[in-house]
């Protein structure tokens, strides 16, 4: 591939993200974009760090939280958006099409992925923390810690907690509340 080629496919795929978050007003999670732009272009991880790096220092994304937990809220400034205004015919109508296509679905699956959240920790091997949260909107609503002395019970309290979570917190917040 000619340098030609390289610095047009790096121009569009900073585009596409410009695009995917001037849709998105509240932000969203790095990893979800991530899905999402991997799901229209088939980008390596690796690739998108460099491309959204570069997009963050030039001042058209912003990172709104950089929790250790939670991952990075990424989001588009003003000059983001001023700058997508003017290089949006850079981004092909086909990836358009395709970008709009796979983005409601990848979008609906990436927030049922992170308002949901469960995950282990071994701190030894007979001793596991393990998070359970629910998030909405990029902000954690509820979140609760515990330890497991296995692997396996750790496994199945995550399991649980992704799979019921629907039914388990509303029955702690009523516990809570006696």
């Amino acid at each position: 591939m000619s340098n030609l080629d390289n610095t047009t496919v790096l121009a569009e795929n900073k585009v596409l993200i410009l695009y995917l978050l001037n849709q998105l007003p509240n932000g969203i999670f790095e990893n979800s974009l991530y899905k999402i732009v991997n799901a229209i272009n088939g980008v390596n991880y690796f690739y998108f760090k460099q491309v959204l790096t570069d997009l963050i220092d030039t001042k058209f994304v912003g990172v709104l939280t950089n929790d250790e937990d939670e991952g990075a809220v990424i989001k588009i400034t003003s000059d983001g958006t001023n700058a997508f205004s003017l290089t949006k015919d850079i981004l092909p109508g086909i990836v358009k099409l395709k970008a709009d296509s796979i983005f409601k679905k990848e979008l609906s699956s990436a927030e049922n992925e992170t308002s949901v959240i469960a995950e282990f920790t071994p701190k030894s091997e007979d001793n596991y923390t393990i998070k359970c949260k629910i998030v909405e909107n990029n902000e954690t609503i509820f979140e609760v810690k515990t330890i497991a002395g296995s692997r396996e019970r750790a496994k199945r309290i995550v399991d649980n907690w992704n799979s019921n979570a629907s039914k388990i917190y509303p029955e702690i917040l009523d516990i809570l509340l006696k």
